[in-house]
């Protein structure tokens, strides 16, 4: 099965966690990138394009602050991250230069992939690096990043890349073999799963949290971050990044690590960046007829079916459509301001002119911006 999947993947995206990059003093182990850049460098030769999402900025810097844990404050973490992002960039054009590849440096932002015009700015700046055979290297901008545009951890991060290269698969490199029924470090009965083929609440429930003070993402955030690309037909490979060759192994159809085949129903790249980029900043609360046409069907979000607007956000922004019971079953961009809905909601939309004095259509979200979740 690896191998038919590897057959179809020009594009990869390679996300390699801190807990990988650092040594036991906590500093950058230069032997493993060196390793994992000859890895990289080969399939980039054989025709693969790859972008490598890193992080390790932070535990590469917090060092030269001084400090023995995790930083505690977010002036701690940027300055660590702005000490830090150079040294991993250095150590990571030494590494690869060596193999004759040059790499580029990305900073981002949450706010930089939920605007669509930087969104496709990005997409088409990747592009041309690829295409001059350049290996791009993404991190998160720590630097100047606050909760209202952070992207949480590295592995969301991975995952929004994915979308936004159309690459045809990720692959995670953590510290552990891969995905486990129970946490490794802690249950002498956890067995290594190969091969997951649906993410379920049960698969979920099995992913623990961090245990690291390096890195800021567990088990948990891998698993959500391959449910994400999964949703838009991309399959997931987890590996050991620690155990040399483990990246070759896995690129070339070996059973190593855990594969998370994609979802059974896939959305198009744009719903996914609705789904996974954007930051909902409202609730649209709907009755049980508009929730089954849209839930079942793939129908428009009608005034008509609106029970409650909660929060305020104006025209185009994302929201969360929720049923009676409040729970979220969607996600889309709103055609009318949160004001406008106040005043049209349970009407139709025959009325909505002559409630408004004006229009800009018949749906208070339309099929094309609405993700079923």
């Amino acid at each position: 099965m690896r191998k038919e999947i590897l057959k179809k993947v020009k594009r990869i995206v390679i996300k390699i966690g801190s807990r990988v990059l650092t040594c036991e003093d906590n500093g950058l182990d230069g032997a493993l990138i060196g390793g994992l850049a000859g890895e990289v460098s080969r399939f980039r030769k054989s025709g693969y394009e790859i972008v490598i999402v890193s992080s390790g900025a932070v535990a590469a810097g917090r060092k030269e602050l001084g400090l023995g844990d995790r930083p505690r404050t977010i002036p701690q973490k940027q300055a660590a991250a702005a000490v830090g992002q150079s040294k991993l960039m250095r150590a990571y054009e030494e590494a690869f230069a060596g193999h004759g590849i040059k790499v580029a440096q990305l900073l981002l932002t949450r706010d930089d992939l939920a605007n669509r015009l930087r969104f496709l700015n990005a997409r088409a700046t990747i592009d041309t690096l690829l295409d001059c055979g350049i290996i791009p290297i993404i991190n998160e901008n720590d630097t100047v990043v606050v909760d209202e545009i952070k992207f949480g951890d590295n592995d969301n991060l991975s995952a929004l890349v994915t979308n936004l290269v159309e690459a045809q698969l990720l692959v995670i490199l953590t510290d552990i073999d891969g995905f486990y029924s129970a946490d490794p470090r802690t249950d002498p009965d956890a067995r290594l799963i190969h091969l997951v083929s649906a993410i379920t609440r049960e698969v979920e429930r099995a992913a623990g949290g961090s245990a690291s003070t390096v890195g800021t993402g567990g088990m948990a955030t891998k698993v959500a971050a391959a449910k994400k690309v999964g949703k838009s037909g991309v399959s997931t490979i987890m590996i050991n990044g620690k155990t040399p060759g483990n990246l070759e192994r896995a690129l070339t159809g070996d059973e190593v690590g855990t594969l998370f085949l994609p979802a059974g129903v896939s959305i198009n790249r744009r719903k996914h960046w609705i789904a996974y980029t954007l930051r909902p900043v409202g609730r649209i609360i709907v009755d049980n007829g508009a929730r089954e046409v849209l839930a079942r069907h793939g129908r428009s979000l009608l005034p008509s079916g609106v029970v409650l607007v909660e929060g305020k956000f104006d025209r185009g922004a994302c929201v969360r459509v929720c049923g009676p019971d409040g729970t979220e079953f969607a996600r889309g961009i709103a055609d009318y301001s949160s004001r406008e809905i106040e005043l049209i909601h349970g009407r139709k939309s025959g009325e909505i002119e002559q409630i408004l004095g004006y229009r800009y259509g018949d749906d208070i979200i339309h099929r094309d911006n609405l993700v079923v979740l």
